[in-house]
């Protein structure tokens, strides 16, 4: 049986419920609200306090697109209508524009101009101003190129403006009894691809189709980067033995194969978010 809380615990609660407060403040005083919403925690906990704060006055927005894996849209989709949200599926051509398709360092840029300049258009036409995502404080340290599109298009993200961490975010999201509140975190399937290797639907559905292998298996944080001939799995490091278990093993090797890699490789230094953006933080020779 648990003690009771500790005073640094009571203060980090009182806080949060601060946030949330309010968060709850200023969703009300938008009145209308367009949550673009991936069905990760963040943007499904947005959601839900939005719909607790504005009821149909909140609708929910997902881009469709070879990038998005289907399992996701499917799950958005009963997510959002389990947080009762009015929801909204929009089809995003970013692939068609070369200059995502190149994959340069800037891609998330080229992406999230095709979305949110589609949310205004959508927005607009239900006579809503306020577009809002789910960023929040943990994401100012990673390589983001789509804040730059979200200023320019007008995007609040009032996780960020309110001090929600990722960890308060997950507990908020746990007290409300939302379904994903321990979600591992999401990424397009474009994130998959050093920067400069340049993204086709056909290198999407490889990798969606190997990473469903995994998941089919039961590994629960897992990536596949593509390296041309070569995949390379991130795993946690505590599962590495049951990769490597000859009966599991043996069936990512074959099913992988059959996608169209040539060989496939575990990183020893296992899962970790924006992997493939640690080459842009390399020092460069003097």
């Amino acid at each position: 049986m648990n003690g009771p809380a500790s005073a640094p615990e009571r203060d980090t609660a009182a806080a949060l419920t601060g946030k949330v407060a309010g968060l709850q403040t200023l969703l009300r005083e938008m009145g209308h609200v367009v949550v673009c919403f991936s069905g990760g925690v963040d943007s499904s906990y947005l959601l839900a306090e939005a719909v607790g704060a504005l009821g149909d006055k909140a609708v929910a927005l997902t881009a469709v697109s070879p990038s998005l894996a289907p399992e996701e849209g499917a799950d958005a989709r009963r997510l959002a209508e389990g947080i009762g949200a009015r929801h909204l599926l929009i089809d995003t051509q970013e692939l068609d524009d070369p200059r995502y398709a190149a994959n340069p360092a800037n891609r998330c840029y080229f992406c999230k101009t095709e979305l949110y300049g589609k949310a205004v258009d959508e927005a607009a036409s239900l006579g809503i101003v306020n577009i809002l995502d789910g960023f929040n404080v943990d994401d100012r340290g990673d390589h983001r190129p789509g804040r730059r599109a979200a200023r320019e298009r007008g995007v609040r993200s009032p996780l960020d403006e309110l001090g929600f961490t990722k960890a308060d975010i997950r507990e908020a999201a746990r007290r409300m009894g939302l379904s994903v509140w321990d979600k591992p975190a999401l990424a397009c399937l474009s994130s998959r691809f050093p920067y400069g290797t340049a993204i086709t639907p056909e290198k999407l559905t490889q990798v969606h189709r190997c990473e469903r292998v995994l998941r089919e298996l039961g590994f629960r944080v897992c990536r596949v980067r593509y390296h041309d001939e070569l995949a390379r799995i991130e795993a946690a490091p505590d599962e590495f033995d049951r990769l490597l278990q000859p009966g599991i093993r043996e069936t990512i090797v074959r099913r992988f194969k059959e996608t169209g890699f040539t060989y496939v490789s575990i990183d020893l230094q296992g899962y970790r978010a924006g992997a493939l953006n640690e080459v842009l933080k390399r020092e460069k020779p003097a």
